[in-house]
């Protein structure tokens, strides 16, 4: 296995060149030789968690590794443009949960758009878009008529109406991606950019349209780490739930009011702050977990019961180191992470509101 080279992921208190090279050697560790990066080698694979990890190996470099991920998902996509939610390690034709998430289906078109941003691989692309467009066709035959995206399809095919505040919010980022790809390919998605301007004002304006899970952590930033919620409307959102979600010196809170931090969700947070333009707060909260940091092999643990002062689960997890590396990179300059996560370049679609 090569070195990775990761001196532009140094960030003071967080990761040394050293430490980012050992994490980035932890996932690529992970992964399988047809390109699955499952949570951990003997557990399973979801999509959503799979393009995380391949967007970090992008953002250390390891655009090889990465590449072969996406090859995976391209090759396991079902029919009607899905992926399953879960499949397991050893031998992927075996799926643990046959329900189709849409959150989990949109995410390839994050991972594809970072992914050319950070090589400039129009074949790749090429090589992409009937997955990406087959994915997001699959997600918007579930979007209902207030705009929000209803949350997963069953084995039997029964759509679920109801919908996830966070998934909806991920749906919106990997929406703007999709146009952004569209755009690059010059193929227009008029229906699209109705979708997406629809979903955002769902998100700022309705939240009865949503399952209420206000006690988990990623309903709180995720409205912002999705792009929908901008400025003025993002800090107060932000501010409102700090103390409810922040544990300081320690992480946030997946869920109030349980005594568990966690580093997918502390990370995410982070990012969420360096998009409002936040870096200190962003920066305190990656160093705040550095305590989930397994030095042996580079890797995360999932989450830290602070109550019984003991790690829990006891998983060292492919996105908890993913979702890190993605905020080491936002708050480095990556022009790649940095262009997804801002949304400063993403296309924005048709906007509902600018006419309230």
């Amino acid at each position: 296995m090569t070195t990775p080279r990761t001196e532009h992921l140094v960030l003071p208190g967080v990761l040394t060149a050293e430490e980012a090279g050992a994490t980035v050697r932890g996932i690529l560790g992970v992964q399988r030789p047809d390109g699955a990066i499952p949570w951990f080698r003997g557990h399973h694979l979801d999509p959503w968690d799979h393009t995380e990890a391949a967007m970090a190996l992008d953002a250390a470099g390891e655009h090889e590794a990465a590449e072969r991920a996406y090859t995976w998902l391209a090759a396991h996509q079902n029919g009607d443009g899905s992926w399953y939610a879960a499949y397991a390690d050893g031998d992927f034709e075996d799926v643990t949960d046959r329900s189709r998430e849409t959150n989990f289906c949109a995410y390839v078109a994050v991972g594809v758009w970072h992914h050319y941003l950070a090589t400039g691989d129009d074949t790749f692309l090429d090589r992409m878009w009937p997955t990406v467009y087959a994915a997001v066709e699959f997600v918007l035959r579930l979007q209902q008529p207030g705009g929000q995206i209803g949350w997963k399809r069953e084995d039997d095919g029964k759509a679920v109406d109801d919908a996830l505040l966070t998934g909806s919010s991920s749906i919106h980022q990997a929406l703007r991606c999709a146009l952004a790809i569209a755009e690059q390919r010059e193929e227009p998605q008029p229906d699209w950019e109705l979708a997406v301007g629809a979903l955002r004002h769902a998100i700022r304006r309705h939240p009865e349209r949503f399952l209420n899970k206000d006690r988990y952590s990623m309903d709180w930033y995720y409205p912002v780490l999705g792009g929908a919620l901008t400025g003025a409307e993002a800090k107060s959102r932000v501010e409102e739930g700090w103390e409810r979600f922040v544990v300081p010196g320690l992480g946030v809170r997946c869920v109030v009011p349980n005594p568990w931090v966690t580093g997918g969700e502390s990370a995410e947070l982070a990012l969420a702050l360096w998009v409002m333009g936040e870096s200190d707060r962003a920066l305190e909260i990656l160093q705040s977990i550095q305590h989930l940091r397994d030095p042996e092999t580079g890797l995360y643990w999932t989450g830290y019961v602070f109550e019984d002062e003991a790690i829990w689960p006891r998983e060292l997890t492919s996105w908890t180191a993913g979702s890190l590396l993605l905020a080491v990179a936002a708050l480095g300059g990556d022009e790649a992470t940095c262009a997804v996560f801002s949304g400063d370049r993403l296309p924005r679609g048709l906007d509902p509101d600018c006419c309230e």
